[in-house]
C-alpha cells in the first residue's frame, strides 16, 4: 500500500487499530512503518530477496519517509550490530564495546574526537555498502536463473508475482501473450512503482534490461547518485501536501498520526513528532529557512557525504559528552551504551580499566 493511499484511508480505521498497534510496539518506537510491517509478514524468502527493502542500513530515512531509528547504531557498529542483541551477556557486550572504542581511538589518547568518529562512521557505512553488494549477488541470481547476467523487466515481474503466490508458468505465458494478469489493486500499485524504479535504475542507453550493477541500484538506491535523487523525489512526493516539491515542518511531521485514544499512545505520538521536528530544524534544513528542498534532503540522505558524517559524529559525541570536552571517554560511551549499541550495560564501570 502506498503512503499516499494509506494516508487517505487512515481516518476510516484509525479508531479500530491505533491503540492495539501502539501497544504492540515499544513505547519509544515510531508510529507503525506500514511497508516494514508488511515485509515482516512475507513468508517467501525469495520475495524478500527480490523486493527492494524499505530499510537501508546507514541511511537516515526509510523509503517511506520514516526516520531510521537504528541509524546511530548502524553507523557506529556496522556489521557488529547483530552481536549486541537485547538478551546477550552484558559483560561480553562491554568487552566488545571496549574493543570498538580502541579501534575508533586511532591516536590512542583514550578519547574519541569528532574527526576520529567521522572516520569510523565512513568506515562502517562502507561496510554496509559491501554487505549490500554481497546480498545483491544472491538477489540477482534469484531473478536471473539462466545466469546470462541480464534481467528484463518482464523476467523480474514473473519472479515477483511468483513470490506473491501466482503461478509462475501461467504468469510467464500471459506476459508473453500480452494478456491481462488480473492482479489485485495493491499488487498493481506495487508493480507500477517498481517499474518506475526499474527504469530509473536502467543506465543509458535505456533498454529495460538490468545487469547486476544496475540491479544493485534498483534494490539499494543509496549506491547511485541518480537513484538517490529518485528516492528523495519519491519521499517528497509522499510528504509534500501543496505540490511545490519542497517540505515545510508541518508537512514533515504530518505522517499519519491519528487520534490517540489513551495517554500512552498520545505520548508515543508526541515523542515521534518531537524527534521529527528536531531532525528537520537542526539537521535537514541546512540553511534554516524553514523549508527543506530536494537538494537539502538529498545531501541529508547521502550516506557517503563526509560533511554529514562529521556533523553526525559531533551529534553523537554531544549525546554522551558529560564533561563537555567535545570528545568521548570510554566511561561515557559505556554509560550511554544503549544509544550507541541498543544494549544497556549494567555495572558499566566494573573492571573497565583492567579490561582496557
Amino acid at each position: 500500500m502506498t503512503l499516499r493511499k494509506f494516508r487517505s484511508r487512515w481516518p476510516n480505521f484509525i479508531s479500530l487499530v491505533l491503540v492495539a498497534l501502539f501497544l504492540a510496539t515499544d513505547v519509544e518506537a515510531r508510529p507503525a512503518n506500514m511497508s516494514a510491517n508488511r515485509d515482516k509478514k512475507l513468508n517467501s524468502k525469495e520475495e524478500n530477496e527480490i523486493l527492494p527493502p524499505d530499510h537501508l542500513n546507514g541511511v537516515k530515512l526509510e523509503m517511506d519517509g520514516h526516520l531510521n531509528k537504528d541509524f546511530h547504531q548502524e553507523v557506529f557498529l556496522g556489521k557488529d550490530m547483530e552481536e549486541f542483541e537485547e538478551d546477550s551477556e552484558p559483560r561480553k557486550n562491554r568487552k566488545k564495546l571496549i574493543e570498538i572504542f580502541s579501534k575508533v581511538d586511532t591516536n590512542e589518547d583514550r578519547s574519541i574526537s569528532a574527526k576520529e568518529m567521522q572516520r569510523w562512521i565512513m568506515q562502517k557505512t562502507e561496510e554496509h555498502f559491501q554487505q549490500a553488494v554481497k546480498e545483491n549477488k544472491v538477489s540477482f541470481h534469484a531473478v536471473d536463473p539462466d545466469g546470462d547476467g541480464h534481467v528484463t523487466w518482464d523476467e523480474y515481474r514473473v519472479k515477483f508475482l511468483a513470490s506473491k503466490g501466482f503461478d509462475e508458468k501461467e504468469v510467464a505465458e500471459k506476459i508473453k501473450r500480452n494478456e491481462d494478469l488480473k492482479v489485485d489493486e495493491e499488487t498493481q500499485e506495487v508493480l507500477e512503482s517498481l517499474k518506475d524504479r526499474w527504469f530509473q535504475a536502467d543506465s543509458p542507453p535505456a533498454d529495460q534490461v538490468l545487469n547486476e550493477e544496475e540491479f544493485l541500484s534498483f534494490l539499494h538506491p543509496e549506491h547511485s547518485r541518480g537513484m538517490l535523487k529518485y528516492m528523495v523525489k519519491e519521499i517528497v512526493r509522499d510528504l509534500d501536501q501543496d505540490g511545490n516539491k519542497k517540505l515545510t515542518l508541518s508537512e514533515f511531521i504530518s505522517l499519519p498520526m491519528g487520534t490517540a485514544e489513551n495517554q500512552e499512545a498520545q505520548d508515543i505520538d508526541d515523542d515521534w513528532v518531537r524527534e521529527r521536528k528536531k531532525e528537520f530544524e537542526e539537521v535537514i534544513d541546512a540553511n534554516h529557512d524553514s523549508i527543506v528542498t530536494m537538494e537539502e534532503l538529498e545531501e541529508y540522505m547521502d550516506p557517503m557525504n563526509e560533511h554529514n558524517a562529521l556533523n553526525e559524529a559531533k551529534q553523537m559525541i554531544a549525546v554522551a559528552d558529560e564533561n563537555q570536552n567535545h570528545t568521548l571517554e570510554l566511561e561515557e560511551i559505556l554509560r550511554y551504551s544503549e544509544y550507541f549499541t541498543g544494549s544497556k550495560l549494567m555495572d558499566y564501570a566494573r573492571n573497565v580499566h583492567e579490561e582496557f
